[in-house]
């Protein structure tokens, strides 16, 4: 079965205890965002960092040994702000079945892509580190296990093995094809992203008939 959350973090050489080490942390995680737009992940370095979280680079090791450390701690941000909107979409929106639900979570991902700094050009750690997420596991199993656990709390599919293989390969496929949407288009190509909602739904309905709509 596919795991549904990230392996213990080990990024961070020790978590912060206090608010003010936390919100310190949270601003290198926010100027590593910023520079991953504006330079990419080859031109990072803890200095940059540093310098635009207006921080000591002393503090900075204090909590990472490296910049893949800092990059792989804005991995799982990004991967908890992803999970946590779907959720709240779910909460909020009335779906008629999966199939919409599957829709919303390719459209939070898309808005994600669209306005969250540093995610185009990082995403889920795919960008840096196959297994950035997980050392056992590469990153869109990872991602697949969490939007699995959303999926089965939400509509009570029945979990199963042939459950797991169709989520993963569901993930893989629409992460291929959005990658599509956005090399073509910095906003992200409509005909393309539309083309991945059909493409998701049209292999789940295969796979999972009696869930289909």
């Amino acid at each position: 079965m596919i795991e549904d959350g990230c392996a213990p973090p080990k990024s961070l050489r020790r978590r912060p205890t206090q608010r003010r080490s936390a919100r310190r942390v949270e601003r290198m995680l926010d100027a590593c965002a910023e520079l991953l737009d504006e330079m990419g992940y080859e031109g990072l370095s803890t200095t940059r960092i540093a310098e635009r979280a207006g921080v000591a680079i002393g503090s900075v090791y204090q909590f990472f040994p490296d910049k893949r450390a800092i990059t792989q701690e804005l991995t799982r941000r990004n991967v908890e702000q992803f999970v946590s909107r779907v959720g709240r979409r779910f909460l909020e929106e009335d779906y008629r079945g999966w199939w919409e639900a599957v829709d919303a979570i390719i459209d939070e991902f898309v808005d994600m892509h669209r306005t969250v700094p540093g995610f185009r050009n990082l995403r889920f750690g795919d960008v840096v580190d196959l297994n950035l997420l997980d050392s056992d596991s590469d990153n869109n199993m990872v991602i697949a296990g969490r939007l699995r656990g959303l999926l089965l709390k939400e509509f009570g599919l029945a979990d199963s093995q042939e459950l797991d293989l169709a989520v993963l390969v569901a993930v893989e496929a629409g992460d291929a094809v959005l990658k599509l949407a956005f090399r073509r288009d910095p906003d992200g190509s409509p005909e393309i992203i539309e083309a991945a909602k059909q493409l998701i739904r049209g292999f789940l309905s295969r796979q999972l008939k009696s869930w289909s709509p």
